[in-house]
């Protein structure tokens, strides 16, 4: 019988395959690997739009030790570079602000445009001199990281080697057509933060599967049960869940937040949940949104940054102002029954003898999708 490699078994049917091994949650070197061929190779979620409104907005990130800077250009786009001087390397930003001019490096002066173009050197031929034959600022604008903007969030593809975002994901895109519409952030209440002791993959698996629900979840599990949810997955793209029992928040008059405009009747009383590969989680239901970006720290820390989107503006909508802060607290309720269960799986990787866990094969799929998608990637690295 022919050997096979920890991977290859990860990526066998859902039946016979064995999840990740351990080394995939606890071992620095193997994240390293990970993020250069998993997340630096795909489309990885590290910011949010609603973070930079106006134009001149600029945000620093640090994308796993990487520094990126978010801008919204004139014209409204939003451009993600390095934010890093292409003179002497300073970081240029380092705190969210407005940028009334240019982006100027608080070094030597050097100043970037909006759209990352040089566009002063100040007396770097000499005092006085602000040009020199041997600099050329055509060669020297900051460098553009490779970008794109779907509901609000910021993906980012670092090593330039993905297709297009819209050809990844256009079956989600189309999916989820009904709601290619703009989403509006609920405001203050409406962000919300989580660090947990955990790799950032086990946020992902357990957020994928409704497997769990009666027992870490058994409120949510008490109108929208375990045989009311249905699997999703697509190979190579996102996995997740649906409910076909999703109940609106009321407050005490029996008002509810207003609906996305158009939706098909399966919204009425549906709801999906998804994780769009690798490190973004998202949910949608016929009268608000969530998205979670998980920020991997190393191969044992990972935050959750979550923000709650609506069909209507904050300003819009005065009246909704505590039914959006209960909304908000009641998710974040449902995302904390999950972390005792993620970092306890985290605890569990440090056991030797766990040999990656075996699926339900019908309750399971989803998660093992997931792996399958993070091996293949490991793989592709390896040859590339």
């Amino acid at each position: 019988m022919i050997d096979q490699s920890p991977l290859t078994q990860v990526m066998s049917s859902v039946n016979t395959a064995n999840g990740l091994p351990n080394e995939h949650y606890v071992d620095p070197l193997v994240f390293e690997q990970e993020k250069r061929s998993v997340l630096f190779a795909n489309w990885s979620g590290v910011g949010f739009g609603k973070d930079i409104p106006e134009a001149g907005d600029a945000k620093p990130f640090d994308f796993l030790g990487m520094p990126l800077l978010a801008v919204r250009d004139r014209d409204g786009s939003v451009g993600v570079f390095q934010n890093t001087c292409r003179h002497r390397g300073m970081i240029l930003v380092d705190q969210p602000r407005n940028i009334a001019g240019a982006i100027r490096c608080p070094y030597h002066s050097w100043c970037y445009g909006l759209d990352g173009k040089l566009r002063a050197t100040p007396h770097v031929g000499g005092p006085g001199q602000n040009t020199h034959e041997d600099v050329d600022p055509e060669k020297l604008g900051l460098f553009r990281i490779r970008s794109h903007v779907w509901r609000d969030v910021i993906f980012v593809n670092v090593d330039c080697k993905a297709p297009a975002f819209e050809q990844v994901h256009a079956s989600l895109i189309a999916r989820w057509s009904e709601f290619d519409q703009p989403v509006h952030h609920g405001g203050q209440t409406s962000s919300l933060q989580l660090t947990v002791k955990a790799n950032w993959k086990l946020a992902v698996e357990n957020y994928c599967e409704s497997y769990h629900l009666p027992w870490v979840h058994p409120g949510l599990n008490t109108y929208s049960r375990l045989e009311d949810h249905y699997n999703i997955e697509e190979r190579g793209a996102f996995s997740g869940q649906g409910t076909l029992v999703y109940r609106q928040l009321t407050d005490d008059q029996g008002t509810t937040f207003p609906d996305f405009k158009g939706l098909g009747r399966q919204w009425d009383e549906g709801a999906e949940y998804i994780a769009v590969y690798p490190n973004v989680l998202i949910g949608v239901q016929r009268d608000h949104s969530h998205v979670i970006i998980l920020q991997p720290i190393d191969c044992e820390t990972t935050v959750e940054h979550i923000e709650l989107y609506y069909a209507q503006t904050a300003q819009q909508t005065p009246d909704l102002a505590n039914l959006r802060a209960t909304n908000a607290q009641m998710w974040k309720s449902v995302f904390e029954e999950d972390v005792f269960v993620v970092e306890g799986m985290q605890k569990g990787r440090h056991g030797d003898m766990f040999d990656g866990g075996r699926f339900s094969p019908v309750m399971d799929s989803p998660t093992h999708n997931f792996h399958h998608w993070v091996a293949s990637q490991i793989e592709q690295g390896r040859v590339a």
